[in-house]
């Protein structure tokens, strides 16, 4: 009998087929104890796990690109943090086993992060991939994973490891559905750049029986249970018609009554550069130089290397709209370097534009370095910055880039909800703002973006975020300045064309979702839009939101 399970759909798309479970394992190894004189043999032994581990995750890094690839040397920068591994040889050093030291190292580690509240808790799951891919090699046993399968199937799991979204094979993977996560979690994001259907935060999926046969919809969020062939049918049909719409839009973003809205591509570096290319992207909106830090934790790199770095997203985009992020570090990107070792509270402390005055040599080489990137390039290079509470931060902003001799749009990060409040008073000290739903939606629900259990709060359609989002929007409208959106938001087509209702200038998305994006909104005037965006305030829950936007727009 067909049944229906509700969860966040993440990524576009229908996948239908058998269920196959995410291989698990109980990796704690025994507590025994080893003689001192194995003491030097077990250490070394745990640091050739270490660094192997490492060097894996950094070679899948290189395999995925892109957002991946910055997500998976983070993860090889935590198997290798010196403080941890100065933790397992004492551990050794008293009797551990390698891979004991290593789970109790750890574990410890995990209750410290665990302790410091849900801010911390897409680390633990992090930490605990790392733990047990060195403990698998130090048993010389298989890292449990992605199942082994010659027929193409859709993945069940309680969580993905970036380690295994990032190579998940699309000929084999239909889609996935996770028990936790949530709409701009890792296995989401990831998910969106594979361009897999995926759904994510659905309590009870790991209880679906192997081999049961189930359709998912990625785009609303819905799990069909043996589905009905009348069911498959229409889920198919409506794929089918989705795809056909992709292969007919093209061109700039507009309305169908022609109000423009460029669609721009959010990148992670040049291996993002060329799927956004493919896709139409209309210029970058969302350029993170992260990548170019995870590197190396103890120091920034050259301004030689982030010149050449830069150029190569710029010179990709001739007569294009290229909008960049200074580093956003702190939080769950820290920096030896940069941000503070011992924060309570690292989400709410020193991080984005923070992080950058404090360091104000940090931000003059990337300021000056991106000045000599766009020299002689016919590109509209506009830069901005992350986290920015009230106009003194606006002010020290723009300052620090006319100091720099910086030649191009100086803009702020809307993502804290003072700098929506205040939208008006910013935009006297920068030339646009843009809008970080994901973080937006974090702070102003207390929600942290990486724990399941409370997802509901990080739905973009919620109408508090609109709110803010429309206040933003007419704040510019009123100076005569852009305001867009460059969270994860923009890349649900409906609500592209709420956001755009709602007085958004420009929408910035995975490459993914910008065809999807651009055929949505070819079909809808700017008119309705506005009905559809003022339809979703007047709701009370984003479910709701959701629903009330699509009457507008199919003229229910």
């Amino acid at each position: 009998m067909e049944t229906t399970l509700r969860g966040v759909g993440v990524s576009h798309g229908v996948a239908i087929g058998e269920v196959r479970h995410m291989g698990t394992a109980v990796l704690e190894p025994p507590a025994k104890q080893i003689p001192a004189d194995e003491a030097e043999r077990e250490q070394g032994r745990a640091r050739q796990a270490v660094e192997a581990v490492a060097a894996d995750l950094n070679a899948r890094g290189n395999l995925a690109g892109g957002e991946a690839q910055a997500v998976l040397e983070a993860q090889a920068m935590i198997a290798q943090d010196p403080e941890l591994i100065a933790d397992v040889d004492r551990r050794i050093a008293v009797g551990s086993t390698a891979e004991r030291g290593i789970y109790d190292a750890f574990s410890h580690y995990r209750e410290l992060l665990a302790g410091a509240g849900e801010y911390m808790a897409g680390r633990v799951a992090d930490l605990d991939d790392v733990r047990n891919r060195i403990v698998a090699r130090l048993l010389g046993v298989p890292m449990p994973g992605v199942p082994d399968s010659d027929e193409p199937y859709v993945l069940i799991a309680r969580d993905l490891a970036p380690a295994d979204t990032a190579l998940l094979d699309p000929a084999l993977v239909l889609g996935f559905v996770t028990e936790e996560g949530g709409p701009t979690s890792h296995s989401a994001i990831l998910a969106r750049a594979l361009g897999v259907p995926a759904i994510v935060a659905l309590p009870g999926a790991g209880e679906l029986a192997e081999g049961t046969l189930i359709a998912v919809d990625g785009s609303t969020g819905e799990l069909f249970v043996d589905p009905s062939e009348e069911k498959k049918a229409e889920l198919t049909e409506a794929a089918a018609a989705r795809k056909a719409a992709l292969a007919t839009s093209s061109g700039p973003g507009a309305t169908s009554d022609g109000h423009k809205v460029p669609l721009l591509a959010n990148v992670g570096g040049p291996a993002d550069v060329p799927a956004a290319v493919e896709a139409g992207a209309e210029g970058v909106g969302l350029f993170r130089t992260e990548f170019l830090f995870l590197d190396d934790s103890k120091k920034a790199p050259s301004e030689e290397k982030q010149v050449e770095a830069y150029r190569k997203v710029l010179e990709a985009f001739p007569e294009g709209r290229v909008v960049v992020r200074v580093l956003d570090a702190g939080a769950d990107k820290p920096l030896d370097f940069l941000t503070p070792a011992d924060e309570p509270n690292p989400a709410l402390g020193v991080r984005g534009l923070r992080s950058l005055l404090d360091h104000p040599d940090v931000l003059r080489t990337q300021l000056t370095a991106l000045a000599k990137a766009a020299e002689g390039l016919p590109v509209y290079l506009e830069v901005m910055a992350p986290m920015v509470a009230d106009r003194t931060d606006a002010k020290a902003f723009a300052d620090a880039c006319r100091e720099a001799g910086l030649r191009a749009k100086f803009g702020a990060m809307v993502e804290i909800p003072s700098a929506a409040l205040r939208a008006r008073s910013i935009l006297q000290e920068v030339e646009f703002l843009s809008l970080g739903t994901n973080d937006l939606a974090q702070y102003t629900f207390a929600a942290d973006r990486q724990v399941g259990a409370v997802s509901r709060l990080q739905d973009p359609w919620q109408p508090a975020l609109l709110d803010l989002v429309a206040l933003s929007a007419e704040a510019a409208k009123a100076e005569g300045k852009s305001c867009g959106v460059c969270g994860e938001a923009a890349s649900d087509p409906l609500l592209a064309c709420v956001l755009t209702g709602l007085g958004v200038t420009s929408l910035s998305m995975g490459a993914a979702s910008i065809p999807y994006v651009r055929a949505t909104l070819a079909k809808y005037t700017l008119a309705q839009c506005e009905r559809a965006a003022a339809a979703a305030r007047a709701a009370d829950t984003a479910h709701d939101a959701r629903i009330a936007a699509q009457a507008v727009l199919s003229g229910e």
